[in-house]
């Protein structure tokens, strides 16, 4: 058993694979069952973290024959879950300066420097984004590496 609370920021491309089985599924699903039922656990989002969710939900939509009315309950049910939400007018500054020396999107350069001005970890399923900041002082863990323990 963990001795300290799950505190982490984390990204769309953790959150949305707790709905579909794919590729580190099972670690998501972990991840969002510990924060559910320890006290004291924080996960962290940038508030536009919702819409990108329902973008993926949308796509998945588009392209896989996934029920509209799952998407929508599947939103719902993130929105519902609890998590901090960062204003992006607080971390967009940095995530441009983050953005332009690191070469990553605005996007996900937002949720570095909500990590970084947390000083909590990402935890990310986006193994491109972990690749190209391995090098940097910025705290990005891989999902994959994560060991998720439950009560």
């Amino acid at each position: 058993m963990n001795s300290a609370p799950l505190r982490a920021v984390v990204d769309a491309s953790v959150a949305v694979k707790i709905f579909v089985p794919e590729t580190l599924s099972t670690q998501a699903q972990e991840l969002f069952a510990r924060f559910a039922s320890e006290n004291g656990s924080e996960l962290i989002v940038p508030d536009f973290f919702f819409v990108e969710c329902a973008n993926v939900f949308w796509k998945w939509v588009q392209r896989s024959g996934y029920v509209n009315k799952d998407a929508q309950a599947h939103l719902r049910d993130l929105i519902s879950f609890g998590l901090t939400v960062i204003p992006t007018e607080l971390i967009a500054d940095e995530a441009l300066e983050i953005a332009l020396k690191q070469r990553i999107t605005a996007y996900d350069a937002c949720y570095v420097a909500a990590s970084k001005q947390t000083g909590l970890p990402l935890i990310t399923a986006d193994e491109k984004l972990v690749m190209k900041l391995t090098k940097s002082s910025y705290d990005v863990q891989w999902l994959g590496d994560i060991e998720v323990i439950t009560k």
